[in-house]
């Protein structure tokens, strides 16, 4: 593969497709949301910084970590427009993210341990197992499997 030379008025929506492997239907979904910002030549044509390719990359990867659109703006939005972020721009960013990576880390493992004591035990035992919900008595408490979420069943 021929390695392509900057054009001089930006990357077009090919190049950034091409490097970041997107679609460019995909980059143009970003850019409506507003992770991207890319400006446009006289004749309207989409021209695109280096700098995005690190900020697309960066929503494929906070994407496939759990978070969503409306977290990953959020946090794009505190990067410098139309230049490429420093080491300092993106630790600040990962901070952010590592605290709440971390909060999920805790969530699921805390889920994983009522899994595993409630369908590793093998007997489901009506008087121990967290799913069990008597004529649906946690239904006032809200939805979802309530006890398995942490209220205390009544005893």
């Amino acid at each position: 593969m021929k390695n392509k030379a900057p054009r001089k008025f930006g990357l077009t929506i090919g190049d950034i497709s091409e490097r970041t492997g997107l679609a460019p239907s995909a980059i143009r979904f970003y850019e409506e949301q507003g992770l991207v910002h890319p400006f446009r030549t006289d004749s309207g044509q989409r021209r695109f910084d280096r700098a995005d390719i690190r900020r697309l990359s960066f929503v494929m990867i906070s994407q496939n970590l759990g978070f969503s659109i409306a977290e990953i703006r959020e946090a794009l939005a505190t990067l410098p427009e139309h230049r490429t972020p420093t080491k300092r721009d993106w630790e600040r960013i990962s901070a952010r993210f590592r605290h709440h990576l971390d909060a999920r880390i805790a969530q699921m493992t805390a889920l994983r341990e009522k899994l595993d004591g409630c369908i590793g035990c093998g007997c489901l035992s009506l008087k121990t197992c967290r799913l069990y919900n008597a004529d649906d008595r946690a239904h006032a408490r809200g939805k979802g499997p309530r006890y398995l979420l942490g209220d205390q069943p009544d005893m």
